[in-house]
């Protein structure tokens, strides 16, 4: 028998749930005290030593460890990156356009970055495809199956969307794509860290992602993963000393990249962020992604059940296969409904007409309970 994690002693890392009922962990993630700590400790490593590079070093390698671990990849396949979109622009500088294959197919439920590096490739020689969304808010496979021909050189695809919580089925889309010829990025975002993610299994070339929201660390540092097969071939534009196979050579007379996925790096690593990005990482990998996932999958459930029960309407698929770690809520005025909330200290957030409630492992039935009665009592702005 399968021990559960004790979930009461994990809710209690985090100190400001004992004052919030906090449910927007997919716009910013809660601070857990061991992160605090790594802060504290990289002030510390400054007041003492004044300059670190190798300690930093080390830190910045824990988290591509870290990441690989948590993707089921190897490490020299994870490139350290400030943001998800300093990961794109250097996938996306590393790509020709000029050719036969030109077109980007892009799912709508993309966040804006995933479309807009890619839109701004057209001065590049690139077309950019939307792939759109049906009436449940989902984009079914055959929507992707319209749009990815032997011209697509690039589909970029969220796992779970950040405006209702919708997935994407990546394996279809995968298939798809590699069968004619087209290379697949994934937004895991919205996702990693609350579903159990293989990348070698899923197939996927290309992955993104960040540590400020489910992976309970800070902005300024992310992540690219690169299958090993692609690595040598490709050869980023946007580039930098940690770029480099020798980063100590200093040599300013040539471009010579590492061959490993860390040539899609760029400048000085985010060092303050790496202490916590660590932390976090740890902290989900030390429960484990499925226990979180089924955790997190039972939450969302009740809290859809309970919600369709007292006349909300839900932006968010039921479907279990079909959705991630938010529950989106239609709203008149999902902007009001959030300040109201607030007030009440229910923390969540709001995009279009949909309040997002998005769950984390730290959440129990009592979140539950504020966000039903805390939407009850405006009952006057839901739509």
């Amino acid at each position: 028998m399968t021990t559960q994690p004790d979930w009461a002693a994990f809710r209690a890392l985090f100190p400001t749930l004992k004052h919030k009922t906090y449910l927007a962990s997919g716009s910013y993630g809660l601070l857990a005290a061991p992160v605090e700590a790594a802060f504290l400790r990289y002030l510390d490593d400054r007041l003492e030593k004044g300059v670190d590079w190798g300690g930093w070093g080390e830190r910045q390698e824990a988290v591509r460890g870290a990441v690989a671990g948590l993707l089921n990849a190897q490490e020299d396949e994870i490139a350290v990156t400030t943001s998800a979109s300093a990961g794109i622009n250097s996938l996306a500088s590393a790509l020709s356009f000029d050719g036969p294959r030109n077109k980007v197919v892009v799912s709508n439920l993309e966040f804006p970055t995933g479309a807009q590096i890619w839109h701004a490739q057209t001065s590049r020689g690139a077309v950019v495809e939307h792939a759109p969304e049906a009436a449940d808010g989902t984009v079914p496979l055959e929507h992707f199956d319209r749009l990815i021909d032997e011209r697509t050189r690039l589909v970029q695809i969220t796992h779970v969307c950040y405006r209702n919580g919708a997935r994407i089925d990546v394996e279809g889309v995968v298939k798809l794509a590699h069968a004619r010829g087209a290379l697949v990025l994934l937004d895991a975002f919205q996702s990693a860290g609350t579903i159990d993610i293989d990348v070698a299994a899923l197939g996927v070339d290309f992955a993104v992602g960040g540590m400020l929201k489910y992976l309970l660390g800070t902005a300024g540092v992310g992540y690219l993963y690169v299958a090993q097969r692609h690595i040598q071939a490709l050869t980023p534009t946007v580039s930098g000393w940690f770029a480099q196979a020798d980063i100590g050579a200093m040599d300013i007379f040539a471009n010579t990249p590492s061959p490993t996925a860390r040539r899609f790096e760029t400048g000085t690593p985010p060092v303050p962020n790496c202490y916590a990005a660590e932390a976090g990482i740890g902290l989900i990998r030390g429960i484990g992604v499925p226990a979180i996932e089924a955790r997190i999958r039972d939450l969302t459930g009740t809290a859809m059940d309970r919600l369709a029960a007292v006349g909300c309407t839900l932006a968010t698929p039921r479907d279990d296969a079909q959705r991630g770690p938010q529950v989106a809520v239609r709203a008149k005025d999902a902007a009001a409904m959030t300040e109201r909330l607030a007030e009440r200290g229910v923390v969540v957030s709001w995009r279009e007409d949909k309040v997002r409630a998005m769950f984390h492992a730290y959440n129990d039935g009592s979140d539950i309970d504020a966000l039903v009665e805390g939407l009850m009592a405006n009952r006057d702005l839901l739509a």
